[in-house]
């Protein structure tokens, strides 16, 4: 199972990362728990400087951008990506 956390504390850009990376996760049916961590001492503790950022398994792989979808797939792991 993936962890994936959005960072970001409720701006329009990180809701619309949330719903993206949802809609992904959903679609392709990856086994994942989201969590969206809106504190911003817990933000800061991923030294980023910019949100929205998602964490895929505690590493930092999207900051400061929405990301699209095909990218998220091959963050994830969709092998039919390739």
């Amino acid at each position: 199972m993936k962890h994936i956390k959005i960072l970001g504390t409720g701006c329009v850009k990180c809701k619309r990362t949330e719903e993206v990376v949802r809609r992904v996760v959903e679609e392709l049916g990856i086994d994942a728990e989201i969590e969206k961590v809106e504190d911003i001492q817990a933000i800061m503790a991923y030294n980023i400087l910019s949100t929205p950022a998602v964490v895929i398994d505690e590493e930092v792989v999207i900051k400061g951008r929405i990301p699209d979808r095909k990218e998220l797939e091959i963050l994830l792991g969709d092998v039919s990506v390739a």
